[in-house]
């Protein structure tokens, strides 16, 4: 389970504080901020992948997709 990936120059993981959020860094981890705010029909994160073209993140709703490093999640199939 990863709620930790690397992209490149960054860094997204799942909020450890709140599953429904996605944090990333430019430094290595040193601070973070919000890349996604989360929303009720994502749900809570519990892990995600980098698939190349898109991320994928599973959720107590489903399997997302995003084309937005994270910024924005579409349904793939729900669970």
């Amino acid at each position: 389970m990863a709620t930790l990936i690397n992209l490149g120059k960054e860094l997204l993981r799942i909020n450890p504080k709140d599953t429904k959020k996605l944090e990333y860094s430019l430094n290595e981890g040193r601070s973070w901020n919000v890349r996604f705010y989360g929303n009720s029909s994502v749900g809570n994160f519990s892990d995600l992948c980098d698939m190349g073209k898109e991320l994928l993140g599973t959720t107590d709703k489903g399997l997302f997709y995003s084309t937005s490093d994270g910024r924005s999640w579409n349904l793939r199939r729900r669970l």
